[in-house]
């Protein structure tokens, strides 16, 4: 019997039995047919993800990836190399070439996406709450951001989607993949800081954020982090 997952924010339907995972949905902008194709790119790179075992529109089925995402229940004294694995794995993430990235995230693919899809008012950030959808129109349109520091990214790198060995504290994989592309590299910073800041993932804090950066080897940016973190609003 296939046990339903609660956990995450996809929109999809997901389940799970005997070490495999089973994503359904009948929504085409899910789109988990590229989200598979996507997976098994990451791992042709080399990097850690989640084996696809079958892969069609409305249907991806993985094999469980070992471990625990960083928003599971750590001992503090992991909770640093945590940090530093995960900035390690974002900047082996962002070297990838982006001439060989099939994938397309960049502003002129995601913000006409942004400007045409439903928001969700009674889910946004803390900031953001009680604005208008008009409100986060004309924000995202007037903060756009000049130029774009073009990279590999992952597109939602927040906490749940990144699992850890718990002996280690090495990354095993990847999963939730379907937002991969060229893009800014801010686009994972800002979600990954947001991750670390958020108030369902208490374990952390504002010191996991700067040290998080700092591994990663780039200053605060706020322009880009607060732009990229209203563009999530619209996914």
């Amino acid at each position: 019997m296939w046990e339903r997952v609660t956990v995450g924010q996809s929109g999809a339907v997901v389940s799970r039995r005997n070490g495999v995972y089973r994503k359904e949905s009948d929504d085409p902008s899910a789109d988990l047919a590229g989200e598979g194709e996507r997976l098994g790119w990451l791992r042709e790179q080399g990097l850690p993800a989640a084996e696809v075992l079958e892969c069609r529109p409305g249907l991806l089925v993985t094999r469980e990836v070992p471990g625990r995402s960083w928003a599971g229940p750590w001992p503090p004294e992991s909770l640093p190399r945590i940090i530093d694995a995960l900035a390690d794995l974002t900047r082996a993430l962002h070297a990838l070439p982006t001439a060989g990235c099939p994938f397309d995230q960049r502003l002129d693919v995601t913000v006409p996406a942004a400007l045409s899809a439903d928001v969700d008012l009674d889910d946004l950030d803390e900031e953001r709450r009680g604005w208008t959808r008009d409100g986060l129109v004309a924000e995202l349109l007037a903060t756009r951001p000049p130029d774009e520091d073009l990279v590999v990214c992952h597109g939602d790198l927040c906490a749940p989607n990144v699992f850890f060995d718990p002996g280690t504290c090495r990354v095993t994989g990847l999963i939730d993949t379907g937002r991969l592309g060229v893009a800014d590299r801010w686009v994972d910073l800002a979600i990954a800081t947001r991750s670390m800041t958020d108030e369902r993932n208490p374990q952390y804090g504002p010191w996991a954020a700067d040290r998080f950066l700092e591994r990663y080897g780039i200053a605060p940016d706020p322009a880009k982090t607060a732009f990229y973190r209203l563009l999530d609003e619209f996914v």
